[in-house]
């Protein structure tokens, strides 16, 4: 169904969960974050950042660290209470929180009883109005406290990082859990009365074979997962340095990974699910995302793909970032100074980027071909990537009418790669990013 082409994935490309990346923060004002709150209005999205798991895998990235030390915890916590009633007195009455996304790290690496605290002064502190809740969920630390706990909030949509079902698979990248454990935390959060269920699975691991993935696809299914984001390990060692420990000798190379991303589309395009993109699944009529996808309203945010219709999301907690239509604002990343500063009732953005009409511009541009495979475009900016569409065109991957671009059904396996000559702030020679398969 797709035919691979090794010249035009030769480039590592960003996810664009947002526009301009994360790798073209620099040092900003603290006061622009401030700002950005005070004038804040309407529907809001809310981001609540755990950094924090019991076990830290080899391959993860995220900027989360092991949970062990308690003090260390409690003193994290009691700074994101502080940052909660800081936001909450800066932000307008006009302004509603409509979505609260917890997620990590592993937001159950802390005490159930902590996260009802948690959930309690967000409720107190802002204005919430009837909100859609979801986590993020370790499998490993699930108990039936944290299910009780999900069930009194009221959250509806959980995300399980899965990764694989191959216990070689597991234990080279740090990350062994039973099939028992996976099917025990799906009953709780089903009995909890979570309606959409997410699993997260990865193609391009150590060892992996065709056969392994198929077996995690088709487990996955029978599990009754609703939705199903399927990404490709980015093994980028010089820049996350626990995954080092991964041999990059054993993964599997580019054309082993666009055959297996080819056969978790076709898989699950053929077994009940609506493609969301290329690597992401959701069952049709049911699940919101699926609609999103049907309707033509489908977002991208720091989450992924999203039926988020928001433009304004908040990040709370360490390295978490808030999303403005004019500004990018990236928390402090390290923990300690982050609690320092919560401490003291200052707001810690101190990284992030301004947002120009031309960002906006482009970024718009890359979120309609990500999430609805086309885009109008102006004469100016279709002049300047023309050329380089072109080898895109030519083997019937897009389609160029006037100034519309459409991906073509040949084209989603590159899609981000599409994307991103609509980047006017990547560098070609950047080593910074994922393969784009």
């Amino acid at each position: 169904m797709w035919t691979y082409y090794s010249d035009l994935l030769a480039k590592p490309v960003p996810r664009y969960t947002s526009y301009p990346t994360a790798a073209e923060f620099g040092d900003i004002d603290t006061g622009l974050h401030r700002r950005a709150l005070e004038e804040a209005e309407g529907d809001i999205s809310l981001y609540v950042h755990i950094p924090f798991c019991e076990k830290i895998c080899f391959y993860c990235g995220c900027n989360t660290a092991a949970s062990g030390r308690r003090l260390r915890l409690k003193t994290y916590l009691a700074a994101l209470h502080h940052e909660i009633e800081l936001v909450a007195a800066l932000l307008p009455e006009s302004a509603r929180i409509t979505r609260v996304a917890f997620g990590g790290g592993s937001p159950n690496a802390i005490e159930p009883d902590d996260f009802q605290r948690l959930v309690d002064s967000l409720l107190a502190n802002l204005h919430i109005s009837n909100p859609v809740f979801s986590i993020e969920l370790d499998p490993r630390t699930m108990t039936r406290e944290w299910a009780d706990v999900i069930g009194r909030v009221g959250i509806e949509r959980a995300s399980l990082g899965v990764q694989t079902f191959s216990a070689e698979c597991q234990e080279a990248i740090g990350r062994v859990q039973s099939e028992d454990c996976i099917v025990q935390t799906v009953d709780w959060l089903r009995g909890a009365g979570v309606t959409s269920l997410n699993f997260d699975l990865m193609y391009g691991l150590p060892g992996q074979t065709m056969h392994d993935l198929e077996d995690s696809l088709q487990r996955t299914r029978v599990l009754g997962a609703d939705r199903v984001a399927l990404f490709g390990y980015a093994h980028v060692p010089h820049i996350v340095p626990r995954q080092r420990v991964i041999d990059g000798r054993n993964l599997p190379d580019q054309r082993k990974r666009f055959a297996m991303a080819e056969m978790g589309y076709a898989y699950f395009a053929t077994h009940g699910y609506a493609p969301i993109g290329f690597d992401h699944f959701a069952k049709p009529g049911g699940d919101p995302l699926a609609r999103a996808a049907l309707d033509g309203t489908l977002r991208r945010n720091f989450q992924g793909f999203t039926d988020d219709p928001s433009d304004i999301l908040i990040g709370l907690g360490a390295s978490a970032i808030s999303s403005f239509p004019e500004l990018l604002a990236q928390n402090e990343k390290n923990s300690g100074r982050y609690r320092m500063l919560s401490s003291r009732s200052a707001l810690s953005a101190n990284r992030g980027v301004i947002r120009t009409a031309d960002d906006r511009r482009r970024g718009a541009i890359i979120e309609r071909l990500l999430c609805r495979g086309r885009a109008q475009l102006s004469t100016d900016i279709l002049s300047s990537v023309g050329k380089a569409l072109q080898p895109f065109a030519e083997r019937g991957l897009v389609s160029i009418t006037g100034r519309r671009l459409e991906i073509l059904p040949e084209g989603l396996p590159y899609a981000r790669t599409i994307a991103s000559l609509f980047d006017a702030h990547r560098q070609p020679i950047a080593r910074q990013f994922s393969s784009a398969v």
